[in-house]
C-alpha cells in the first residue's frame, strides 16, 4: 500500500487548514500497517499555474513544510518533499500530455472555477494541471489517493490516462501504470469564518478575526473566539436544533474536531446554555490543542537549514521511487534516453 497526497503551499496557515487537511494526513501516517508507505508533496509546481510572487511562494513553501512537522508530519516516517525537487513529476506530466484528451480537461470543473470568465487569459498550466496530478500519483505506482469531493474528478481523469497508456503502450501482464484507487478520509471538519458562519475559514479574508491561524498566541486566540460571531439563542440539545442558525453549528463543530466529538454529543453537554459559557469552553481547548503546535511552528521556522535538511531528505526518496516509472514510461513509448 502507497498513499500519495499532496498540497499546495500558502501562507498564513490557519485552524481550517489544520482539521480540513494536514490532521487527517497524521492519522494516515500513524495508522499505516507495516510496509505500507505515504509520500506527501508540497505542490509547488501547481502553485506557479496561478499568479504568485516568486519569494511569497518561496516562503511559503518553508511555513508549510514547518507546519507540517509541527502537526505531527514525522519525515523519518513519511516521505516528505516538494514537487520543484523532483524533476520526474514535471517529466512525466509531459510523457501524459500525448495521452490525455483535450475533451477530458476541458470537463474539469476547477479549470472553470479558477479561470472565472477570462479564460482565454488563463495559463496554460492551470488548463494542464490535472494532468501534473495525475503524474504525481501515477509516478509513485501509488495504491491510494485520499479524496474530498472536489477532487474525486481529478483522481478518475489520472485513472483514465492510466488505463488508456497501459492499453496503448503496455501490456495486461505488465501495465507501465497502477490505477491508484480513492481513500475516503474521516470526514473533515469543515471550518467556517468565525464572522459569517457561511464562509470557509479562509486566509484572504479581510478580517484576521475571521480566522484562528497557526501563529496566533494563547492571548489572541482567547480574544478572537470571544468577539466570534454568535447569535442570542442558547445552544439546541441537538443537532436539529442548529438549522439556520450557521455561526452556532461552526463553533460547536470547531469544539467537537478538537475534542474528537460528535456536533450532537458537544450539544448534549453543552445543550440549553449560553455563548457566554460555551466560549470560554472552546477557548481553553482550542489553546489547549493549539499551543503545542504553534509552538513548535514557530521553532521550526527559525531553524531554515532544518527545513531545507527536511525537503532534501525527502525530495532524495522520492527521487529513488520515481526513477523505476519513469523509465519504464519512456521505454514503454520508444524514447531513446542516454
Amino acid at each position: 500500500m502507497r498513499i500519495v497526497s499532496g498540497i499546495q503551499p500558502t501562507g498564513n496557515l490557519h485552524l481550517g487548514n489544520y482539521l480540513g487537511a494536514i490532521r487527517n494526513w497524521v492519522r494516515m501516517q500513524d495508522e499505516l500497517e507495516e510496509g505500507a508507505e505515504c509520500l506527501f508533496f508540497l505542490a509547488d509546481l501547481h502553485a506557479i499555474s496561478m499568479p504568485h510572487e516568486p519569494a511569497a511562494l518561496h516562503r511559503a513553501t518553508l511555513e508549510m513544510v514547518a507546519a507540517l512537522v509541527a502537526c505531527g508530519i514525522d519525515p523519518d516516517r513519511s516521505i516528505l518533499f516538494n514537487q520543484a525537487q523532483v524533476p520526474a513529476h514535471a517529466e512525466l506530466q509531459w510523457l501524459l500530455n500525448g495521452t490525455a484528451r483535450m475533451g477530458w480537461l476541458n470537463r474539469m470543473t476547477q479549470f472553470k472555477d479558477k479561470s472565472g470568465k477570462n479564460r482565454e487569459g488563463a495559463s496554460a498550466a492551470l488548463f494542464t494541471y490535472p494532468v501534473l496530478q495525475a503524474a504525481d500519483v501515477l509516478l509513485y505506482q501509488t495504491t491510494h489517493v485520499p479524496v474530498g469531493e472536489d477532487q474525486k474528478q481529478h483522481l478518475e481523469l489520472a485513472r483514465d490516462i492510466a488505463q488508456k497508456f497501459n492499453n496503448d503502450f503496455a501490456s495486461e501482464e505488465a501495465p507501465v501504470f497502477t490505477l491508484p484507487d480513492p481513500i475516503t478520509p474521516p470526514e473533515a471538519a469543515r471550518i467556517m469564518s468565525l464572522r459569517e458562519g457561511s464562509k470557509k475559514m479562509s486566509k484572504s479574508d479581510p478580517s484576521d478575526m475571521a480566522r484562528i491561524n497557526l501563529t496566533d498566541d494563547s492571548e489572541t486566540i482567547v480574544k478572537k473566539i470571544k468577539k466570534a460571531k454568535t447569535d442570542p439563542e442558547p445552544l439546541p440539545s441537538d443537532s436539529n436544533g442548529l438549522v439556520g442558525r450557521p455561526e452556532a453549528l461552526n463553533l460547536v463543530s470547531i469544539y467537537g474536531a478538537l475534542s474528537g466529538e460528535t456536533v450532537d454529543a458537544v450539544l448534549a453537554r453543552f445543550g440549553g446554555q449560553g455563548f457566554g459559557v460555551f466560549k470560554p469552553a472552546l477557548a481553553d481547548l482550542m489553546v489547549e490543542s493549539i499551543a503545542p503546535i504553534t509552538a513548535r511552528f514557530r521553532d521550526l521556522l527559525e531553524d531554515r537549514e532544518a527545513l531545507d535538511a527536511i525537503l532534501a531528505k525527502g525530495a532524495a526518496r522520492a527521487r529513488e521511487r520515481a526513477v523505476p516509472t519513469l523509465d519504464a514510461a519512456y521505454r514503454a513509448l520508444g524514447l531513446v534516453r542516454g
